[in-house]
């Protein structure tokens, strides 16, 4: 409580996108305390939709068994809704402690223009990464992961199944490494196009090679984990990286997983992997991530920008499939309106969207 001789603390106003309802989001006005101690306040220049796991919180489909460990690290609300969510977010920061004055960060927090954060979750982005390519960081961080959690090894032969942004990040990584063979495998003829960005050998999964020592399924299908199964080598290592939200999986366990002997290994980002938790932090890890940014490869994920007053039916779009990314860039006005011009990243589409406030 304030004194008769103590200034009242001031607000101010941002606004952020919520998930009202099913396949339902709005922006929100809400109000904006002042930094407090080892706090920043944080304007918004760039956020990236993932689209995998936005589109679950969209359709209201996040089991409620596993709802609080799938919690953003700086979401409000519950799920299924109303919720604020979000998770790929870069800024500059405004206000706060000296030393992060105009600090350009990234930092795991939902849509939103403006927002109060502890210094602690922000991530500072070195000069050589354009923004714009900054918000990849947190799918390259899922990435990291997933190799910190295989450990690929010298001469191995991989192969990554599914070449949407997850496969496509981990096959961006493991393009370096001295591999006897890397193959990433889709159904849809058009990603070997990305795969020949990524300077990455680009099989149907009919076509694929088997024997692998280890396999990354990202395709969140049945269908590509099953296959994953097939291209495994005995006593093979499958790194599942799908989150399947509601949907429920049938797998033929009866056939290759049970004769050769084969391991499915769930990859979450949620913590450290085991092989490196007690080495390795989640701020360590981070920085990692957006240090790898550097290479301009990456800008073959940014796939479509859109401003910020448009998200919710970008959202509703990529939900409805008439509008495909990889990761769609939302674009924030400066305090002048002005919208965020390229910034050394390669410069997205802007998309033309329509109208999807009225559906149901």
């Amino acid at each position: 409580m304030t004194t008769p001789d103590e200034p009242t603390p001031q607000t101010d106003q941002a606004t952020a996108y919520w998930t009202t309802g099913l396949e339902h989001g709005e922006l929100r006005a809400e109000e904006l305390p002042v930094p407090g101690p080892g706090e920043a306040l944080v304007r918004t220049l760039y956020s990236g939709i993932s689209k995998g796991t936005e589109i679950v919180v969209h359709t209201c489909s996040v089991p409620p068994r596993v709802a609080e460990a799938m919690r953003a690290p700086h979401q409000e609300g519950s799920f299924p809704s109303p919720v604020k969510f979000g998770y790929l977010s870069v800024g500059i920061v405004e206000q706060g402690p000296e030393d992060w004055l105009g600090q350009k960060v990234f930092c795991l927090n939902p849509h939103q223009d403006r927002y109060i954060v502890e210094t602690s979750a922000l991530t500072r982005i070195p000069d050589a990464v354009p923004p714009r390519r900054a918000v990849l960081t947190g799918t390259v961080e899922t990435a990291i992961n997933a190799l910190w959690e295989a450990g690929p090894r010298l001469g191995d032969r991989i192969a990554v199944v599914g070449a949407g942004l997850v496969g496509g990040m981990v096959a961006t990584l493991l393009r370096t490494f001295p591999l006897a063979r890397l193959q990433l495998v889709d159904l849809d003829p058009e990603r070997k196009q990305l795969a020949d960005q990524l300077g990455v050998e680009f099989a149907h999964p009919d076509d694929a090679a088997a024997d692998c020592d280890i396999v990354f399924h990202c395709s969140a299908s049945q269908e590509g984990l099953a296959r994953s199964l097939q291209l495994a080598g005995d006593e093979a290592d499958v790194i599942e990286m799908s989150w399947y939200a509601n949907r429920e999986v049938t797998l033929p366990l009866g056939e290759d997983f049970h004769a050769r002997r084969l391991s499915i290994r769930a990859s979450q980002v949620g913590v450290v992997a085991r092989a490196r938790r007690h080495r390795r932090t989640n701020a360590e890890r981070l920085s990692l991530a957006v240090s790898l940014l550097k290479d301009p490869v990456f800008d073959a994920f940014l796939t479509g920008a859109s401003p910020f007053a448009d998200l919710p039916d970008v959202v509703q779009n990529l939900s409805d499939g008439r509008l495909e990314a990889l990761c769609h860039v939302i674009e924030y006005p400066d305090d002048d309106g002005a919208v965020p011009g390229n910034d050394g990243a390669a410069p997205g589409n802007h998309t033309a969207i329509t109208s999807s406030q009225d559906r149901t």
